[in-house]
């Protein structure tokens, strides 16, 4: 397994995580390739990569879905949550991370507040969690970029900076 052929995202939800993957994907389709997460049985022993477990639900993702990404020249990016890149750390696989803040809790709960989706319930939920992966996602060490997402186009730009600067310059040295 060659190293950084993955490129792992965290961060809560409402973050931004997701608006900054899909503008990446959208600048760069034949560099990237997106590894989708399972919620379907029971994984099998060593079918899984990560998984990790909100809402009662089995989330995870598959090694044969992080292969195919990899076989097919792109490099494979994940979107999961802090238990995840836990589990992927000691794993084979030596990815670079980049962790999605928002620029408070406040404007966090704002956000999912906004996207009127979850009852109060969930949405506290959210927020407990939110607040154990900003704390995971500001000790030194546990990401490569930590990207303040307070403005859109300043986070494109910071994570762009990153995938140049590292991803894509190993990316075409074939590293």
């Amino acid at each position: 397994m060659a190293h950084h052929k993955l490129l792992v995202f965290c961060g809560p939800s409402g973050s931004g995580k997701s608006t900054l993957v899909n503008k990446m994907m959208l600048e760069y389709p034949d560099k990237f390739g997106f590894s989708v997460s399972h919620t379907t049985r029971n994984p099998r022993p060593g079918e899984l990569n990560e998984t990790a477990v909100f809402s009662g639900n089995i989330y995870g993702t598959s090694k044969a879905a992080v292969e195919d990404v990899i076989h097919r020249g792109k490099v494979c990016v994940l979107d999961i949550d802090v238990q995840g890149v836990k589990q992927i750390k000691k794993s084979s696989y030596k990815p670079w991370y980049v962790f999605v803040a928002p620029p408070s809790l406040e404007e966090l709960e704002n956000r999912l507040r906004g996207r009127n989706t979850e009852n109060e319930e969930s949405l506290q939920q959210r927020l407990t969690v939110a607040n154990e992966e900003l704390v995971y996602g500001n000790t030194p060490g546990n990401f490569d970029l930590i990207i303040i997402n307070n403005d859109l186009n300043h986070a494109y730009n910071a994570l762009k900076g990153f995938l140049v600067q590292n991803v894509l310059k190993n990316f075409i040295n074939g590293n």
